[in-house]
């Protein structure tokens, strides 16, 4: 099939590669000419473990292009995905404006023929009806340029455009650092819709991956496919995750009573998550979560149901834990060090979560700054940021260019992001350079007894 993507954010542009992976005609659009180019040339913008390699593979066989030219895009694809960013405002609500912009040029660059429009961007409740009207009044401002010059657009001149389309819901479960993985073997995907034209079009767009042909394990069941309503549909994505997070900062708060009463939190989950109804994934304790889709969607929930005059005081309190969960390193560090002005403190990790390099909202940010505030020097070491030199966003910490530079000299230490590579560093001769050996792991994700072999004060979150 033909398909266009419109915004190669993370879900645009490993939608594109993973759908051209698997056979699709697919021209992906940017305004960022740029991240266009650089595209071209067969690197990612972005990090993201697998990506790279199907995009070469999909260039190589002709299935991928990356263009600036949206009208060019819309006119090849059958399928026209929305996949730009929809970033929080300080209300809470979503920022929709760029959802707008494409949807009115994807009205103003409509023929003949027809599309499937999906919303593929998290988007507000109710905004399938909303993007229909804006493709609508796309194609509106489209016939009043067609009139001939001099004429008043009028109801008899308008010259007609046999434009012909639907919209579709299709929400993202993508997680970052294992987006192509989940995109081939993913749980569940849902159409929201009122086109059975449309769904038919969506569920053969999605056949290979619904048969399980690029799956981990091809044996498995077909992927289940829910057809819903387009409201339902955008409401399933924001009550999967702010499910999910308030999971997390359930936890969390269950962690921090197992501080004061002397339970192991890690022993708690794993006892609650063999419970069938329970489960035993986002049970791990830390300092918190953050990234572009927790943050952003439970907000824009909770503003939503303001919206319509609920107040949604569950997630609310979800939020209100997080925050303050964030910065339960810091009174670790304040009961261990006591006064924290003067001292060096080392951040093992930067971004929100490993295998990504992103930033947004990270736990780390939050620490940097309230180190700052109370006079501690602060440096870190993250196998990506370090690598690729990037520092936008970050300010008052110096980043180290390996983890043995970042203990040299370091009163203690906080692991932030449960990287990998952190399980085999060489944390014997990392204590030795330290001036007080302390380790607060904010994941639970070391080995207690290991670390205090290695000359740690290892101190965890409800341990």
């Amino acid at each position: 099939m033909r398909v266009c993507v419109i915004g190669t954010g993370y879900v645009g542009l490993v939608t594109g590669a993973c759908l051209a992976h698997i056979g699709h005609d697919v021209i992906c659009v940017d305004n960022n000419e740029e991240k266009v180019k650089l595209m071209k040339s067969g690197q990612s913008p972005i990090f993201e473990p697998g990506l790279s390699d199907i995009m070469h593979s999909a260039i190589n066989n002709g299935k991928i292009q990356f263009t600036t030219d949206i009208g060019g895009g819309v006119a090849h694809g059958e399928i026209l995905f929305i996949a730009v960013g929809t970033p929080p405002l300080p209300t809470g609500e979503s920022d929709t404006r760029y959802v707008e912009a494409v949807a009115r040029s994807i009205g103003t660059y409509l023929d003949d023929g027809y599309k499937v429009i999906v919303n593929k961007s998290t988007v507000p409740i109710g905004s399938g009806d909303w993007v229909r009207m804006i493709v609508l009044d796309g194609i509106a401002e489209r016939q009043k340029m067609l009139v001939p010059a001099g004429a008043v657009p009028s109801d008899e001149n308008l010259p007609e455009i046999a434009a012909k389309f639907d919209v579709v819901s299709n929400p993202e479960f993508l997680r970052e650092g294992s987006a192509v993985h989940d995109t081939f073997n993913p749980d569940r995907i849902v159409l929201g819709g009122n086109s059975p034209k449309a769904i038919a079009m969506m569920e053969e767009l999605y056949a290979p991956i619904v048969e399980r042909k690029y799956a981990t394990d091809p044996s498995l069941p077909p992927v289940p496919v829910l057809v819903t309503d387009l409201s339902s549909a955008e409401m399933i994505k924001y009550a999967a995750n702010a499910f999910l997070a308030t999971k997390i900062s359930f936890i969390n708060e269950v962690a921090n009573i197992c501080d004061r009463v002397g339970a192991d939190v890690t022993q708690v989950a794993k006892g609650i998550g063999l419970d069938s109804r329970i489960g035993n994934k986002f049970l791990n304790a830390g300092i918190g979560w953050g990234g572009s889709c927790f943050p952003k969607d439970v907000a824009a929930l909770i503003h939503t149901a303001d919206d319509y005059g609920y107040e949604a005081q569950l997630l609310k309190s979800a939020v209100s834990v997080n925050e303050r969960q964030r910065l339960i390193a810091v009174e670790k560090l304040q009961q261990v060090l006591k006064i924290l002005k003067g001292k060096t403190v080392g951040l093992l990790g930067l971004t929100f979560k490993p295998d990504t390099d992103d930033l947004r909202d990270a736990p780390a940010l939050n620490l940097i700054e309230q180190l700052n505030r109370l006079g501690a020097k602060v440096k870190a070491y993250d196998p990506i940021v370090s690598q690729t030199g990037m520092r936008h966003g970050l300010s008052g910490v110096l980043v180290e260019t390996d983890a043995e530079r970042l203990a040299d000299g370091c009163d203690a230490l906080v692991l932030v992001t449960e990287w990998q590579q952190f399980n085999n560093l060489d944390y014997t001769k990392m204590a030795k350079l330290m001036d007080h050996p302390v380790i607060i792991d904010g994941r639970n994700f070391l080995d207690p007894e290991k670390m205090v072999r290695a000359g740690f004060q290892y101190v965890g979150v409800g341990r």
